[in-house]
């Protein structure tokens, strides 16, 4: 049994724009109106990185930037673990189209945009950070298999860790093999329990029959949590934002589960 804090959360989705908005969705205050995402401002970007990135990361910077602002920490200190499904599926589709016409032009930008840790790159950058990056992907399970990273980083390091989840929509026809329809990225920075922890949760990794986690996560946003991996993180969020005292499991890898007994939360 592991102990983490959780210091601030960053969320943008269809209908779930910010935290402050997202949280009060996601607690049943607010109803559910999955308008579309205005493109993300991701201001901590350097204008011209800004203006060459990816959705994938500008989307996955947005939500980084918003749980590092909730945390008051300085970004510079804090390791980070990305984790995505498809990555950069948009940018992936762009490349194929590329390479099937006849001239094979390839834009420099593009394929290093390509790369799995391109979002943990650009954040890099953003921050001047020097503190570890783990990019990595586990299929339906990435958000379970980034969390128990990020999990295990605070406690053998004892220091903040951001996790940055997400995935968009995987663009026709590479969606007949991975029907994303939505996007979703969610940001979560843990650290070690303090005096001034906003919420804590108690976090094991257990052998076991997956159980099902959808009975925290309201009907009308089942259907998400379904569409995208990054949004498989929604039973913990709406935990915390129905202020903590529930039990979240998250399936792993088809026979393990990642179970959190979360305490009161103000965040």
């Amino acid at each position: 049994m592991i102990e983490i804090a959780i210091r601030g959360v960053g969320l943008l989705a269809p209908g779930l724009i910010g935290w402050d908005a997202g949280r009060a969705v996601l607690a049943g205050l607010s109803p559910f109106r999955p308008d579309a995402v205005p493109d993300p401002d991701a201001m901590i970007l350097p204008p011209n990185e800004r203006r060459r990135s990816s959705d994938c990361v500008r989307w996955a910077v947005q939500v980084a930037q918003e749980a590092m602002t909730q945390s008051g920490l300085d970004p510079r200190d804090v390791p980070t673990v990305f984790a995505s499904s498809g990555g950069e599926m948009g940018v992936f589709d762009k490349l194929c189209r590329t390479l099937a016409m006849p001239e094979r032009a390839v834009s420099p930008t593009l394929f290093h945009q390509s790369v799995h840790n391109a979002a943990a790159g650009y954040w890099g950058i953003a921050t001047a950070g020097q503190q570890s990056s783990t990019a990595l992907s586990c299929y339906d399970d990435s958000f379970a298999a980034g969390l128990l990273e990020a999990v295990t980083l605070v406690q053998v390091e004892r220091c903040p860790v951001l996790l940055v989840a997400y995935d968009l929509a995987v663009p026709s026809p590479l969606s007949q093999a991975r029907p994303i329809t939505t996007g979703f990225a969610v940001a979560i920075v843990l650290a070690p329990p303090a005096d001034h922890s906003s919420a804590v949760m108690r976090v094991r990794l257990e052998e076991g029959d997956v159980v099902s986690a959808c009975g925290l996560v309201a009907p009308v946003l089942e259907g998400v949590r379904q569409d995208n991996p990054a949004a498989r993180s929604l039973p913990l969020l709406s935990a915390i934002a129905a202020g903590g005292g529930q039990t979240v499991k998250l399936g792993l890898l088809e026979s393990q589960q990642l179970i959190m007994e979360l305490g009161p939360c103000r965040l």
